[in-house]
């Protein structure tokens, strides 16, 4: 039975306000904004049965905790960490952002450029590596943590950077990645744990934030670059049954369409600029209910992002499958970039091609005068591997990520294409059920 980590990130501080780097420093506090969001966080969460409750001991964190805690039914009792403490940046301290740009730059390029190699010289000479003893505080956390809590809920509540590295660490992402996810104020990301901290870990959603009526994170300047959507189709009659369907070109079912019109309306008041969508007809008729609101937006559809072959499998149960080809199931679900599906494609050929589609994407819509936005809608076995390879992570990586029917990703390249990318939001489905939780259907491929 998985675990299930709730992660949360503490509401706008003091010195998240004044634009200063907080790091381990205790004197930043709520603001009334702050405050009002943890509340909110607090009541979106009440009615979820938590079995513990983590979080930093600095204040911000503390207290932000506290307040969700107040809401929540049949709270268990807080416990304050160290090992959620936030990043140390001891030279950086109460230092605004701009400043640190200005009087530090080659440290802060290399901070932002190479987290996992970034370096501060304290008193006596000491080198002090603060991503990578972050890292490892993460890491640490989850191996006493976990075994704890077996089959429970866990509720976290902590900082931007220890946020990040639990994360990253559970999926499998490396250090230099630091800066490719956002944790905003107040956010939500749910990870689902198989079984200890080196069983395979699943990343549900990542920075969540609609409960606190910000539908998609908003675009940080300075940006440079576009900002893609990528959606999963809607829910067909193969998805509901279990049934692989690849590249059978099945339509949506009655709930898909509805789960269309649901993303349209959660994304009729972004400004759209491109769309692009899989051929195949599932992707294709999400991608037009979302251009209702869009009349003017051209759909350009692509072969390369129709979802994997799965040859022989293809409307087979997974019942059918194993009496059919006995094993081979079970290696899919546990090393899935080792098979080769019969009369298919393997997990390589997917994600080449995948890659390749999304590149294209990306250096076409950078050639603008100004940051251009568009959806890409597509598969779950296309979206897995886009979002993998964004992360850093590989094809095994593959079960890592989660993609709801009719979920939306926010990727932003701030510096275009030649740049690399910042994940904002992964698989939002709050808009499908009003849940932060995904309760879309768990079926085939």
């Amino acid at each position: 039975m998985a675990t299930r980590v709730i992660i949360v990130r503490h509401g706008q501080s003091s010195y998240n306000a004044q634009q200063l780097i907080q790091g381990r420093c205790d004197e930043s506090v709520l603001t009334e904004r702050g405050i009002a969001d943890a509340q909110t966080v607090g009541k979106t969460l009440q009615d979820i049965s938590i079995d513990a409750l983590y979080c930093s001991p600095l204040q911000r964190a503390k207290k932000t905790a506290e307040i969700i805690h107040a809401s929540l039914n049949n709270a268990p009792t807080l416990q304050p960490t160290d090992k959620l403490m936030e990043i140390d940046l001891p030279l950086w301290e109460k230092v605004s952002k701009q400043v640190a740009r200005e009087k530090f730059a080659d440290d802060y390029s290399k901070w932002k450029q190479l987290p996992h190699e970034f370096k501060m010289i304290l008193e006596g000479g000491t080198e002090h590596y603060p991503v990578l003893s972050l890292y490892e505080q993460a890491r640490q956390f989850w191996q006493e943590v976990i075994p704890q809590h077996s089959g429970k809920t866990i509720l976290i509540v902590a900082h931007n950077g220890i946020n990040r590295c639990l994360i990253m660490s559970a999926i499998g992402m490396k250090c230099d990645r630091y800066h490719s996810i956002q944790q905003s104020n107040c956010c939500i990301n749910v990870l689902n744990f198989t079984g200890d901290y080196n069983d395979p870990v699943q990343l549900e959603s990542l920075n969540q934030t609609s409960h606190l009526d910000v539908p998609i994170p908003p675009v940080r300047p300075p940006h440079a670059g576009p900002r893609l959507l990528l959606v999963r189709h809607g829910e067909t009659q193969w998805n509901k049954e279990s049934r692989f369907q690849g590249i059978r070109d099945i339509p949506l079912n009655e709930n898909g369409k509805e789960q269309g019109r649901k993303a349209a309306e959660f994304l009729k008041d972004v400004k759209l600029d491109f769309a692009v969508t899989s051929s195949l007809l599932r992707p294709k008729e999400t991608a037009e209910l979302i251009l209702e609101h869009h009349p003017e937006v051209e759909l350009e559809t692509t072969t390369e992002l129709i979802e994997i072959c799965h040859g022989l499998w293809e409307g087979k149960l997974e019942t059918e499958i194993e009496a059919e080809f006995p094993g081979l199931l079970a290696q899919w679900k546990a090393t899935p970039n080792l098979v080769q599906m019969p009369a298919g494609e393997n997990l390589q050929q997917v994600w080449d091609r995948a890659i390749a589609a999304w590149d294209k994407i990306v250096a076409k819509f950078s050639n603008s005068d100004r940051p251009l936005t568009g959806i890409v809608v597509a598969h779950d076995a296309i979206n897995k591997a886009i979002v993998c390879y964004l992360l850093g992570l590989e094809p095994k990586n593959f079960w890592n990520i989660k993609q709801g029917n009719g979920a939306v990703s926010v990727i932003d390249y701030p510096q275009g294409a030649s740049g690399q990318p910042v994940l904002q939001a992964i698989n939002i489905t709050t808009h499908l059920s009003g849940s932060v939780l995904d309760k879309t259907a768990a079926g085939a491929l």
